[in-house]
């Protein structure tokens, strides 16, 4: 096969090997990248409502561009604040990466692909255990084993659960990373040939002399020496075309590749996603709940005069129910932009709120709901993950006012003893806008495919 007949069979083959790229192992790469992510983030919201490290005050500020890998933690300083700033920036990053970055051809340059890769490996969750070589590795091993030997059952679950999602994913994102770095430098190489060496005599193709020539006729393009080099061998070296058909056949997407390869974007993994997102408020909950103990007695033992003390002897010493603890309080109606004024039965939420971070924690964990989740269907789950996300909303809500109203009730010395809850009331917030944006996701997508349906298109 003669410099012009492998070039024609080359382009053929890259034609067709960028089709199946797009068609088949780009959508599953993007559907691996989102699951990367979210598991991530159950983990960085756990070590935010655990206070192992902190919130970022300047995580929304930044603004981002391009895919720049965080800096690393090291030996010297302070390992919680560095975490704080790193994996703030890190989730920013992965964020990006998802959701404005292009996961096409054109995007998935070498050097995108090189980025993407440190990304991905700037925490090894592939050896992430307590033998871990990387500095950031070994910080977050020991700060994750923190929650894992804590005594909190359900957080420690969740955090084992977003860490083998996290393998999982790290390791077919490598997979399909690796099938898209093969055609840009295959078409980098194709390039050369057509603008270069294709021309070139066997004395001629040299490194140094391509080295010099290169500038003038691929301007802009970056020079890789070691590609140079497999052009020289493939071309102009012995067994040539031995490596020529070798890379051939690394192309080649034959017509009976077994049909996973042709999936598209799962619809119902996306509701999936959504589900496991809102999961992470029962965490948030179960750490509010307390709290909200904590503040009613605060607040109770300081209306409490002789009075009530007696009457409350009185009831103990009949057996008598308590009186009810009712708290009026005020939040915002978001949809109206109006104060709404709320009495809220104190005894009865709190019973209420234990029921929803059960409801919420079968979601996400082993067992319960999620181990049935698959067996439903995309309108159970969709319907599921609307109704748990309203349940979010709601207590959200309440929470919101309960916080509100013990603080400014509570007198200046009694103040002190009260115990916020507004960066709860925040993580839970974030959940909420990402659980809704699965869901609006969802419903792009499927309203996407009704419309090729209508049209006559067919979907591979």
């Amino acid at each position: 096969m003669d410099s012009k007949e492998y070039q024609d069979a080359l382009s053929a083959a890259l034609e067709a090997y960028r089709l199946w790229l797009e068609k088949s192992e780009f959508p599953k790469l993007k559907e691996e990248c989102r699951t990367f992510h979210t598991s991530f983030a159950a983990i960085y919201n756990q070590l935010i409502q655990k206070r192992l490290i902190h919130e970022d005050p300047y995580k929304h500020e930044a603004k981002i561009g391009e895919i720049k890998i965080p800096n690393p933690v090291s030996q010297e300083g302070d390992k919680t604040e560095q975490l704080t700033v790193s994996l703030s920036a890190y989730d920013n990053q992965l964020d990006f990466l998802v959701n404005f970055s292009q996961l096409s051809i054109e995007f998935l340059t070498l050097e995108n692909i090189k980025r993407i890769v440190a990304l991905i490996r700037y925490i090894d969750w592939t050896k992430f255990n307590v033998d871990a070589q990387g500095v950031t590795t070994k910080a977050m091993v020991d700060i994750t084993l923190q929650i894992r030997t804590g005594g909190d059952p359900l957080a420690g679950r969740i955090i084992g659960d977003a860490l083998g999602a996290l393998d999982k994913s790290s390791a077919a994102i490598m997979g399909y990373l690796k099938e898209a770095a093969n055609f840009d430098r295959e078409s980098y190489k194709l390039e050369l040939r057509q603008n270069l060496t294709g021309t070139m005599k066997t004395g001629e193709a040299v490194l140094e002399t391509i080295r010099k020539k290169f500038p003038a006729v691929m301007p802009g393009r970056p020079f890789y020496p070691d590609l140079v080099e497999e052009v020289i061998k493939e071309d102009f070296g012995p067994g040539g075309d031995n490596i020529r058909e070798t890379v051939l056949k690394q192309l080649a997407v034959p017509d009976n590749k077994p049909k996973a390869a042709k999936q598209v974007v799962s619809f119902k993994s996306i509701l999936l996603d959504g589900c496991m997102i809102i999961s992470s408020v029962g965490a948030s909950l179960s750490d509010i709940a307390p709290r909200l103990d904590e503040n009613s007695i605060v607040l109770q033992n300081r209306k409490q005069g002789l009075f009530e003390q007696l009457k409350t002897a009185f009831r103990q010493m009949f057996h008598r129910e308590p009186d009810p603890v009712i708290y009026e309080i005020e939040y915002l109606d978001t949809a109206k932009g109006t104060p709404v004024r709320e009495k809220v039965n104190f005894g009865v939420f709190r019973a209420e709120l234990d029921r929803k971070i059960r409801g919420f924690a079968s979601l996400g964990g082993r067992g319960g709901i999620s181990s049935r989740l698959d067996a439903m269907n995309e309108n159970q789950i969709l319907s599921l993950l609307e109704k748990t996300v309203r349940d979010a909303q709601s207590v959200h809500k309440t929470l919101t006012g309960l916080d509100e109203y013990f603080k400014t009730e509570a007198s200046r010395e009694m103040r002190e003893k009260i115990k916020g809850i507004k960066p709860e009331l925040a993580t839970i917030k974030n959940a909420i806008i990402k659980a809704n944006q699965k869901r609006h996701e969802y419903s792009a997508q499927l309203e996407e495919e009704e419309q090729l349906k209508r049209l006559g298109i067919k979907t591979e």
